[in-house]
């Protein structure tokens, strides 16, 4: 073992201590509160098949899931897509109005879509004015509500990833594709989405795993109405005291999260988007 490898490890070692304490630590103690809080054994695991009202919060959290990631999917990559073409200085300052959420608060984001979608709201209001509405539209309070907030969040997570993808497709296979002939739908078609298909997948992961966990936007867009299983799992801890039920729950997402990742490692798309071999 080289000097150098000798202080990599070394300089590993207070960032491994910190991640051990901090982050494996309290997952074991989690782990541990599921199958001891109230009584050992695996009572709460079983009482997340046999409660009603938590089938009806994972299927609202797979619901809201599922949409906000087909959603975000589609309008980052039409917006990845655009940034790509566009010239150097417009893509500049794209760029910053991509990242101009990211120095926003998610409470700032959240209370001022609900400015905006309210019965009495901007765009209700715009809508009214206009005569194309009669009464008020209900998009806010609901999962419509919910999802719209989620979205707008994932957004610039996943511009950013799709367009790093799309900026290390070889131009000069595009171009082979215009001297060939082909139309600019079957160049998007043939060429652009199959080589985007790495980005598509991390970016997928990437949304999915996010929305599991979202507690902020669906309290403030939901108001309740939408409970979601992050929501859930604070309200079980910090409202009625059922340590057990809220920790197998977390527990259950986590390997479910891991799971979803194991999967998905064995997809070609996955390996190469992390540098793997596509075998």
């Amino acid at each position: 073992m080289t000097n150098f490898q000798r202080w990599a490890i070394a300089l590993t070692v207070p960032a491994g201590a910190l991640a051990i304490c901090f982050y494996v630590l309290p997952i074991l103690q989690v782990l541990a509160l599921s199958v001891t809080e109230p009584s050992f054994g695996l009572g709460n695991y079983i009482a997340l098949f046999q409660n009603a009202a938590i089938g009806r919060v994972v299927r609202t959290t797979l619901v809201v899931s599922a949409m906000t990631t087909v959603l975000t999917i589609v309008f980052s990559y039409i917006v990845a897509f655009a940034l790509v073409q566009m010239r150097p200085g417009v893509r500049r300052f794209a760029m910053f109005l991509v990242m101009l959420p990211f120095w926003i608060s998610v409470l700032v984001r959240a209370f001022s879509w609900i400015t905006i979608l309210r019965r009495n709201g901007v765009l209700n209001s715009a809508l009214g004015e206009a005569g194309l509405i009669s009464e008020p539209l209900e998009l806010i309070y609901n999962q419509l509500g919910v999802i719209i907030g989620m979205v707008h969040y994932m957004m610039p997570f996943a511009i950013l990833l799709l367009y790093a993808n799309l900026t290390d497709i070889d131009g000069r296979i595009i171009q082979a594709a215009r001297s060939l002939g082909a139309r600019p739908f079957t160049i998007f078609w043939r060429v652009w989405l199959p080589l985007s298909m790495p980005g598509l997948a991390i970016t997928t992961l990437f949304i999915v795993i996010f929305s599991f966990g979202f507690l902020v936007t669906p309290a403030i867009l939901g108001a309740g109405r939408v409970l979601m299983i992050a929501e859930y799992i604070s309200v079980q801890i910090s409202g009625t005291l059922r340590w057990g039920v809220a920790t197998a729950l977390s527990t259950s997402m986590l390997l479910v999260v891991a799971g979803l990742v194991a999967l998905a490692m064995r997809h070609p798309a996955f390996r190469s988007a992390f540098g793997g071999s596509q075998k």
